[in-house]
């Protein structure tokens, strides 16, 4: 199952994709903190890599899954990928797969993330539904 979107409620987005643009190129240190914001309440850890160069063009995220695995993601236009199987790792003979957005790369990663963006779906239905929507 590959999710590419995330229940509307899971988590207060604060990402304004208008604040992000420079020019055609997006700042990639907002956009990592974005993605961080996303996704944090169905992983363990995940934060911008402070002591790895973030740049307008890549920026390091670390992430630990619910069920323990640590890795570094790459974050660029191409999109995300594993770089490193431990906060601020680079291993430049990695050679992964890009993912267009972090809902599928840690879909891939974690099954952890798929049940908790689940079951945080499920909610999401069941207050609509008790709210007669």
């Amino acid at each position: 199952m590959e999710v590419d979107c995330q229940p509307e409620e899971a988590v207060d987005s604060t990402f304004d994709e208008d604040s992000v643009e420079l020019g055609d190129v997006k700042d990639m240190r907002l956009e990592a903190d974005a993605v961080v914001n996303d996704v944090l309440f169905a992983v363990v850890e995940m934060h911008v890599s402070q002591s790895l160069g973030s740049a307008s063009d890549v920026a390091y995220i670390n992430v630990e899954t619910r069920e323990g695995n640590r890795y570094c993601l790459e974050l660029t236009e191409a999109g995300l990928r594993v770089v490193g199987y431990a906060f601020d790792q680079v291993d430049e003979n990695l050679d992964t797969q890009y993912h267009e957005t972090v809902y599928s790369l840690l879909d891939k990663l974690s099954p952890g993330y798929r049940e908790a963006f689940g079951n945080a779906l499920l909610q999401h239905l069941e207050r609509l539904k008790q709210n007669g929507q």
